[in-house]
């Protein structure tokens, strides 16, 4: 979730929420950003999810630990941007993606990091929920089913920290996603009527809004991305050896992009601001490449294990409505690849229920589509 602690409620997702859409209505649109695609029998969502191994790891710190970590790694990233603040014009400088959820946490309740530091952590947190939100919303927009969404809310909260879910805020968020699940298991396309501590009915409202959270200008992410590169390479260079893209390598440093972000690797192979050499956006283009692939490929078997006839599609959906405008165009999905799954989507839904008004079902009929 984002910032859902008394200890920096000036940040906390609930709170902005509230304040920006005191004035507006609650009616749903949709964004896109970038998250990890899931699947249920319902509709695809989108969330961040960690194994119950990462979680342990994750906990395994006690929090001066954490606390200590997140200010050297803080410390390394403004060193790296050449900048004193995370901050620039109430916008975020350096990228903040390399943060754990705890260490995010730590940065943005403790008051040994400074007000703009405390922003900064903030503003990411807030960020990782819409993206976490944007997957599943988009498929909620063509389905007008609003379970997954719901399930997403629940993977991600349930995803963070001891430390966060012990605040108050993350309590009442968590009950209110829980109160929303259980009223629709009879009326799935129906917005839960649950409260204002509902962090799924805030979001929508943000997004209505026009206040949700705006992704870092990719020009600002290829100028963090060069730095990174230059670090690695310095690095490689340090001990002795010649960084290199060549995997099979005996002699070098292989600089690995894989666990580059799908926005950075974007900002590397467009490459608008001419930055980066041709190896490295070749090299960006190959690892965005194989993310988009096995996202496709696990929407594929995911949906393989459904009753849902729809639910590739839906995968599609929620797999496009995650990224943004930039990652679409550096992996060269249009926005036809989008209707196309959209109209898949609403074909196949017609054929479902015209086999069910026939007497069928949804089991049957995927049967009968071989």
């Amino acid at each position: 979730m984002v910032a859902v602690s008394a200890a920096y409620s000036s940040n906390s997702y609930l709170n902005l929420a509230s304040s920006q859409t005191a004035a507006s209505t609650t009616a749903y649109t949709t964004a896109t950003s970038t998250a990890t695609t899931t699947a249920s029998n319902q509709s695809a969502a989108t969330a961040i999810t960690l194994s119950s191994a990462a979680q342990a790891a994750l906990s395994a710190k006690d929090f001066a630990t954490v606390l200590s970590d997140t200010k050297a790694k803080l410390a390394t990233l403004l060193e790296e941007a050449d900048r004193t603040s995370p901050l620039a014009d109430g916008k975020l400088a350096v990228d903040l993606s390399g943060l754990d959820q705890r260490e995010l946490f730590a940065m943005a309740s403790n008051d040994s990091f400074s007000a703009d530091e405390q922003a900064a952590a903030g503003i990411e947190m807030q960020r990782r929920f819409e993206n976490a939100m944007s997957g599943p919303a988009g498929v909620a927009q063509v389905t007008g089913n609003y379970t997954a969404l719901y399930k997403a809310a629940a993977t991600y909260l349930d995803s963070l920290g001891t430390e966060e879910k012990a605040g108050d805020d993350w309590i009442a968020g968590r009950a209110a996603v829980t109160e929303g699940l259980k009223q629709l298991q009879s009326d799935p396309k129906t917005l839960p009527d649950t409260n204002d501590q509902d962090p799924v009915q805030l979001y929508l409202a943000l997004v209505n809004a026009g206040a949700a959270q705006q992704q870092q200008d990719i020009s600002d992410v290829a100028t963090s991305a060069r730095a990174s590169l230059d670090t690695l390479y310095a690095d490689a260079i340090a001990n002795g050896k010649a960084p290199t893209f060549n995997k099979k390598t005996t002699v070098g440093t292989y600089i690995d992009m894989s666990g580059f972000s799908s926005r950075t690797l974007s900002a590397i192979a467009l490459n608008t601001d001419d930055k980066f050499s041709a190896a490295e956006t070749n090299e960006a283009k190959a690892a965005l490449n194989t993310k988009s692939g096995a996202a496709l490929l696990a929407g594929f078997k995911d949906a393989a294990k459904s009753s849902d006839p729809t639910a590739f599609s839906q995968n599609i959906i929620s797999i496009l409505s995650s990224m943004s405008a930039e990652e679409r165009q550096a992996v060269g999905w249009s926005d036809d690849f989008y209707q196309a799954a959209v109209s898949s989507y609403e074909s196949t839904s017609k054929l479902t229920q015209m086999f069910a008004d026939a007497g069928g079902d949804s089991t049957s009929f995927m049967s009968w589509m071989g």
